[in-house]
């Protein structure tokens, strides 16, 4: 499987935002739409920090 989890990195501490994210997309100014494996959406607002898709991460920061 090829889905990764998201995080909002804030003082180089990592919080899980949504697991299993299977798109992410561009959600006007500043914010993104994440769909996960099962349908399920959530809207983040921030800017994307990194992605290691080695390790299965997207990274977001305000």
């Amino acid at each position: 499987m090829c889905e990764a989890n998201a995080y909002m990195v804030k003082n180089d501490a990592e919080t899980l935002i949504m697991e299993s994210v299977d798109l992410v997309e561009p959600e006007g100014e500043g914010a993104w739409r994440l769909v996960g494996i099962f349908g399920d959406q959530k809207i983040v607002k921030g800017r994307i920090r990194g992605m290691n898709l080695v390790d299965h991460k997207i990274l977001f920061e305000e």
